[in-house]
């Protein structure tokens, strides 16, 4: 499916998503780069891609630094690849302070793949975004879908909290703890239910897995299951001889099915469009009011405020008002 050598040095949007449809990896490379970079670019490659996208599945991988994400993760693409599917990575990965770009290279961690023209994994950098998602992230999905990847798994950076967000992003989220994790289980329970649609203890072959078990199952027994009946199911993996990452497979197909048949797909995919739309026009409207704090009418209004003449909401409203008029 995909070329090995590039064949197209266009920076144009539209040529760049023919190239990238086409086979070309240097081509979908770039069109990732612009959107990671966000501006008209990106947007242009959004109204190219958006209306030929929805067709993938999404897998969210999320948990504590140190927790085996990454090396999951190059086990669940072997598995995705044995059962016939295109498999795209995007790995959130901390930003430089210097470059802005993704530092942790967990690319390396999945190098088994790194020869197979129909796995493309691709680094993505938070650049600051506290939730652990980059805000491209999904632009960057439906670009991976709309050139033939049919199965996308988005692995998140681990910064020390809950990632919560990442349930937004994805169809299916996968918590991975390891044993003697239970502390941290308790501190983190209310976001763990939240967002857990399987929960995997990875390193299942430390000691301590029993009890990580125990507390998460006095938790899941706590919680009611979620709007359409599904409960999180517990896994035991050891993610680096590939012992648990079968069954984890089939649990993940089997909460495919599910979100089909019960309707829960369409509701979350709705819900994932809308968030989106609302960091769109916030974004959009911050960008406005950065042209304008540029400007004199910010100084203006900065030094009523300083004088005390105009509070900061009032003047706020102003600068808004004159952005969207703007």
């Amino acid at each position: 499916m995909f070329a090995a050598v590039a064949r197209l040095r266009s920076s144009d949007p539209a040529e760049l998503v023919t190239a990238a449809t086409d086979g070309d990896r240097a081509a979908l490379a770039r069109l990732l780069t612009i959107v990671e970079h966000g501006g008209d670019d990106a947007a242009a490659i959004d109204r190219l891609t958006f209306g030929a996208s929805g067709r993938a599945r999404t897998i969210g991988l999320t948990g504590s630094p140190g927790a085996g994400k990454s090396t999951l993760t190059n086990a669940l693409i072997a598995q995705a690849r044995a059962a016939g599917h295109r498999v795209g990575v995007l790995a959130i990965d901390p930003s430089s302070p210097f470059t802005g770009g993704a530092i942790l290279g967990d690319r390396v961690r999945m190098g088994d793949h790194a020869l197979d023209d129909q796995v493309f994994i691709r680094s993505m950098a938070t650049r600051g975004h506290l939730g652990g998602l980059a805000v491209a992230t999904p632009q960057a999905a439906r670009v991976l879908d709309v050139v033939g990847f049919d199965v996308v798994l988005i692995e998140t950076v681990g910064v020390g909290q809950v990632e919560v967000e990442v349930a937004g992003e994805a169809d299916t989220t996968v918590v991975v703890v390891n044993p003697g994790w239970g502390d941290a289980v308790q501190a983190n329970k209310a976001g763990l239910m939240e967002i857990a649609d399987l929960f995997v203890i990875n390193k299942a072959d430390r000691p301590g897995g029993a009890d990580t078990r125990r507390d998460l199952e006095q938790m899941l027994g706590l919680s009611a299951p979620g709007s359409d009946g599904w409960r999180a199911p517990i896994l035991y993996t050891v993610a680096t001889t590939g012992q648990g990452v079968p069954e984890l497979w089939a649990d993940l197909e089997r909460h495919q099915r599910h979100l089909s048949g019960s309707g829960a797909l369409a509701e979350r995919r709705a819900a994932r469009l809308r968030t989106e739309l609302d960091r769109v026009v916030a974004a959009r409207l911050a960008e406005r009011v950065g042209r304008l704090a540029a400007g004199d009418r910010y100084e203006q209004l900065g030094a009523e405020v300083v004088a005390r003449r105009l509070d900061p909401w009032s003047a706020a409203d102003r600068l808004l008002t004159e952005a969207i008029d703007g």
